[in-house]
């Protein structure tokens, strides 16, 4: 079954951004419905999680609580695809994705009162405001997560095999368009208001807002009838038979990509302070001055620009030269933008040129998804993109810690002697290093998806 025709997509050429949105309305009812929800609540994310770790400074956290804050999210990245994926076989995608919506609202909720629930003096303990932070991760990614399965496997039995990574473009450049509005929307938000935390607080009020709205449509717009079933779940033995069973061409990509991801999550939720703190970059438009928290939204703006009009031609693409080199390309990218970042100088126009090589990263996110979901068998979609996450996930759990901790520095808790005094370049300097040894092992030894490997 196709979710694509010739009178969009023409077999001679290469579909840019609008005609990938013309090909996202035609495609099949269900995988439109849930790019919609896809949309509202990657608005809703992206509005908020990349202004995360400056909100935490500004209720008190240090930097080790920031890169705990990233590797708390690691967790659940870990934790949440599997059972997601294996809920979703098992249930259906209507039911999974309706639940795991209203849990990322009430995610965005708690964000919302965090600071307003103060102080809590247990005695032994004190919990600062930024600890509601944590709590409300577990909720907020929710949808993100716990989804994750159930979103591939829609897109899965919906397109041809050797279309898997256009049908994923064209969900992702419809969702990667959140990623834009998202951050511009918080940097208007943050442009009126008085200060930051109350700015802040009415960008995760919106944010609740269309988590609401998205789950409400995809509950009652979603067909479950296509849904395909899975087995019941079988506890701890299935989940390692399920990784037992990944196939083949998942194996190398699968240490690529967590050598990659580990090397991201060391310094990602680092990349606002950055912005904010390190280079104190700002920019004054015509006569508005955008101060570095507000430019920092324009910046995630200029990335998903980019990414919004890379994603379409290369998924094309990858239908000539196969999804390996594109992957690839998108690797290289997440590997060097570290380096690069802690590196620019304070400059609006070269951070700005950065943060638009950044957006380059997801031209490989469609190639990359369908390179994971397609080999997998029918029906088992959910539980073979959840075990896949599964381990990557685990690995890349103490990434944002260690990222933490090198910039942060860290003493003897015995002594309270200083052991290192902590550097921001040394951490980002690092995660290229390994960014670049997953690029080159992919490069080396990834493997083609047998559809890709015939037309290319």
């Amino acid at each position: 079954m196709s979710g694509e025709t010739d009178a969009t997509d023409p077999a001679d050429g290469t579909p840019g951004t609008f005609d990938t949105y013309r090909q996202f309305f035609a495609l099949e009812r269900d995988v439109l419905v849930l790019s919609v929800a896809m949309f509202a609540f990657s608005l809703g994310f992206q509005m908020t999680n990349r202004y995360v770790p400056e909100y935490m400074a500004v209720l008190g956290a240090g930097g080790i609580a920031i890169g705990l804050f990233g590797t708390f999210g690691n967790v659940i990245s870990a934790l949440y695809p599997y059972p997601g994926g294996a809920f979703s076989d098992r249930v259906g995608s209507r039911l999974s994705l309706t639940l795991f919506g209203l849990a990322s609202s009430v995610g965005f909720a708690i964000w919302l009162v965090a600071p307003w629930l103060g102080t809590v003096d247990l005695g032994a303990v004190v919990l600062e405001p930024w600890i509601w932070i944590f709590v409300g991760l577990l909720f907020a990614q929710a949808w993100k997560s716990f989804g994750l399965g159930a979103t591939f496997a829609i897109v899965k039995q919906a397109v041809e095999p050797s279309r898997l990574a256009r049908g994923f473009a064209s969900t992702e450049v419809f969702r990667r368009s959140a990623f834009l509005v998202g951050p511009l929307i918080a940097a208007g938000v943050l442009y009126v208001a008085t200060d930051f935390a109350a700015g802040f607080q009415y960008v995760l009020a919106i944010a609740v807002a269309f988590g609401l709205a998205a789950t409400l449509a995809q509950h009652s717009l979603y067909d479950p009838s296509g849904d395909s079933f899975g087995k019941e779940f079988e506890g701890i033995s299935q989940i390692a038979g399920d990784l037992r069973a990944l196939p083949e061409p998942l194996k190398p990509l699968l240490v690529a990509d967590t050598l990659v991801r580990f090397a991201n999550g060391m310094v990602y939720v680092f990349f606002v302070l950055v912005v904010v703190r390190v280079l104190e970059v700002d920019l004054t438009v015509f006569g508005y001055y955008l101060s570095p928290a507000v430019l920092f939204g324009v910046l995630l703006a200029i990335e998903m620009v980019v990414a919004l009009v890379s994603m379409p031609p290369a998924a094309k693409l990858a239908e000539r030269v196969g999804l390996k080199p594109i992957v690839a390309l998108g690797f290289a990218v997440y590997a060097i933008f570290p380096v690069l970042l802690i590196n620019a100088p304070d400059s609006a126009l070269a951070v700005g040129l950065l943060f638009a090589f950044s957006g380059l990263r997801f031209a490989g996110l469609p190639a990359h998804k369908a390179l994971i979901v397609g080999p997998a068998e029918a029906g088992a979609g959910g539980r073979v993109t959840g075990s896949y996450y599964l381990v990557r996930n685990v690995i890349v759990i103490p990434s944002a810690a260690l990222g933490g901790l090198l910039w942060e520095g860290f003493s003897n808790p015995l002594t309270g002697a200083e052991l290192f005094a902590g550097s921001p370049t040394l951490a980002f300097t690092l995660a290229t290093v390994i960014g670049l040894l997953g690029t080159g092992y992919f490069l080396a030894f990834g493997r083609e998806f047998e559809p890709y490997a015939r037309s290319a």
